[in-house]
């Protein structure tokens, strides 16, 4: 009886896994073209500085390196997110705490774009959607429903496409355009927390 059971539920779980899959490695392409945008960005502004005796010219080539180091970290921890999804069978709840962390590590990306933007309006748009995709893609993987409920996946699926056009509004990514390759590195103790691996 057990084992029918659980026939009958493999293929709904495989369906939420595609949804949870699709939402997560949405976001991870999210951070990846932010950490790039960030480097980019970065660069720029360090080509336009020059030597000022006040010492400001350093102090605004930290605050880009803090930037692209965090904004290349959240990309690799959404990497790394995405990969773990892909490892295991599907379960719903160990899906979506995988694309909660995508997203949440797609908002910290934002973040770091809103910075070196300078609060521009666009980016701090940007940056509150990626932050409403990481409490929706959160509430979707709550301990009450774990992954399987269908209005907060909804929203979350919503809240993930309205992250990518304000994203693609404030110029963090450009449609159409190759997505960055990123490499997970060594996993995480982070990340393996998070999902109670």
């Amino acid at each position: 009886m057990n084992e029918d059971r659980r026939e009958e539920e493999r293929p709904a779980q495989a369906a939420l896994r595609r949804r949870h899959a699709a939402r997560a490695e949405s976001a991870a392409a999210r951070a990846a073209a932010l950490s790039r945008y960030v480097e980019e960005k970065g660069h720029r502004s360090e080509d336009r500085t020059g030597d000022h005796p006040d010492g400001s010219a350093d102090d605004r080539s930290d605050a880009y390196a803090d930037a692209v180091w965090k904004a290349a970290h959240a990309a690799r921890t959404a990497a790394q997110a995405l990969a773990v999804l892909a490892e295991g069978a599907p379960d719903p709840a160990a899906d979506s705490r995988c694309a909660r962390n995508a997203a949440a590590s797609a908002a910290q990306a934002a973040q770091m774009g809103q910075r070196v933007d300078a609060d521009a309006e666009a980016s701090a748009r940007a940056s509150r959607a990626a932050l409403n995709a990481s409490q929706a893609a959160a509430a979707a993987a709550g301990a009450r429903h774990m992954g399987s409920d269908e209005d907060l996946n909804a929203d979350a699926d919503a809240a993930e496409r309205a992250a990518v056009t304000a994203a693609e509004d404030a110029g963090w990514i450009v449609p159409g355009e190759k997505v960055p390759s990123v490499e997970t590195g060594v996993r995480s103790t982070e990340i393996m927390t998070m999902l109670h691996l």
